[in-house]
């Protein structure tokens, strides 16, 4: 019988296995800008242009707005401006990918917008530090509109038993290719004066190549994914402006809709919270050991490296957990150590090398499994038909950095006179208002109200 919705039906095994690993890849692509973009080398390097170009009383000033900030709190600003508009396009684009069913143009469009911003911070050199911080807020509101579309494809090729597997195997691909090109930039930055370069070049080269990559890699998945447009025989084809106002107004009806899914709700308020704490310990986490710990950049990019190969393992390990023991008891436990995590983090030692190496290994024990696991499980609770709309909620807090999280370190900066130690502390209160929301959640009734298949273990 056909599906009310107007859902098609799902593939076989064999052609669901296909376009899985052509999903994988697309982790695999964007990943390198959160490992080698934000996490480790533009943040410290926009920081060292603003500083460049700060006047006498040690602030930039920003000529469109007429504001002037602390040259460390450029970057954090810029971060929380990004996910801003974020949290107010990426829903409507999100609507406009389930209206129109051509999810895969729409990501390939997006993909290439960020790759291409990403390429162009090669050029952010001397004191151009508002180009570079425009072409990041570029880079990260494409980059997030295009996971937007990706994500949506989750419950399109995975059953309801597959989804934490192969949404652990999409992160654990994206941690393997970002530490693989991480070290082709750590070898690079090591070695940038046998090899006849300036510092700042190697960090804009690395910058670069990182778009590039994802570049090359979308080509899989955008090769290989396929749309699956739904019953439209009520109503007729739109183009143009039409489809964006369209859109536009599906997004209004899907928020209202909400209401008739308060448990999906809930979830979803409690993701955007101790997510916003994952996001923001991951893009500060060089700036922060840079900033407090006066550890140099091959420390940093050392464990950050180490990050990603540990993550690797820890998203599958987090996996596995979850199919023993219920999905969401295992991302409780992982935000428990989120909070020893961020708590222990004040408390190192100037230079200690081997404390900040420490707790990166405990971090990427739990850093890819979080999200893998919160993605799959969304995927769970959102009706037929809404995917892309309700990822578009979804990712307004997912994957690049966080809106409240970057703020309240910006603002924690300015009122400390940037005091890095205070300012990551205050992150521990978004992990413990995620952990108590999640709680609250009954994660079975919300996925039968949505109409989906109850796991055996969630």
């Amino acid at each position: 019988m056909p599906d009310p919705t107007g859902a098609p039906a799902p593939p076989g095994p064999e052609a669901r296995r296909r376009e899985q690993r052509a999903w994988y890849m697309y982790d695999w692509a964007n990943s390198v800008f959160s490992t080698s973009v934000i996490t480790v080398f533009l943040g410290p390097y926009l920081t060292s242009i603003a500083e460049r170009a700060a006047r006498e009383n040690g602030t930039v000033h920003v000529e469109v707005l007429g504001w002037a900030m602390r040259p460390e709190a450029l970057y954090p600003y810029a971060t929380s401006l990004s996910v801003l508009l974020q949290l107010v396009l990426l829903p409507a684009i999100g609507a406009v990918a389930d209206h129109t069913g051509r999810k895969r143009a729409l990501m390939g469009a997006f993909a290439y917008v960020g790759a291409f911003a990403t390429m162009g911070l090669y050029f952010v050199q001397g004191t151009g530090y508002l180009l570079g911080a425009a072409l990041f807020v570029l880079a990260n509101l494409a980059f997030g509109a295009s996971v937007v579309v990706y994500n949506a494809f989750l419950p399109e090729i995975a059953t309801a038993q597959e989804r934490d597997g192969v949404s652990s195997r999409g992160w654990a691909a994206g941690y393997l290719g970002g530490a693989l090109l991480l070290t082709v930039h750590l070898a690079l930055y090591l070695s940038h004066e046998s090899l006849g370069l300036a510092e700042e070049h190697a960090v804009r080269i690395s910058m670069a190549s990182a778009g590039v990559w994802w570049a090359l890699f979308a080509l899989i998945p955008l090769a290989r994914l396929r749309d699956r447009r739904r019953a439209t025989a009520a109503r007729p084809p739109e183009r143009g402006t039409r489809v964006v106002m369209a859109s536009f107004g599906q997004l209004w009806s899907t928020v209202r809709g909400l209401r008739r899914y308060p448990r999906t709700l809930l979830f979803l308020v409690g993701y955007i919270a101790f997510n916003d704490g994952v996001q923001s310990v991951v893009s500060f986490a060089a700036t922060f050991a840079d900033q407090a710990l006066d550890l140099g950049q091959d420390v940093q990019i050392g464990a950050i490296l180490m990050v990603q190969f540990v993550a690797f393992g820890g998203a599958l390990l987090l996996g596995a957990l979850a199919r023993r023991f219920g999905t969401k008891r295992t991302v409780l436990a992982s935000l428990v150590v989120w909070v020893l995590v961020v708590g222990a983090a004040p408390l190192l030692q100037t230079g200690a090398a081997g404390q900040f190496f420490a707790l990166a290994f405990c971090i990427a024990i739990v850093l890819g499994g979080t999200q893998a696991l919160s993605r799959s499980l969304f995927s769970q609770l959102i009706p037929r038909g809404k995917e892309a709309e309700y990822f578009g909620l979804y990712e307004i807090s997912d994957k690049g950095s966080a809106f409240l999280g970057a703020l309240t370190i910006g603002v924690a900066l300015d009122a400390t006179g940037g005091d890095y130690r205070l300012a990551i502390l205050s992150l521990i209160a978004f992990f413990v208002i995620g952990f108590v929301i999640l709680c609250a959640v009954n994660v079975p009734a919300a996925i039968r109200a949505a109409g989906n298949e109850v796991p055996e273990r969630v």
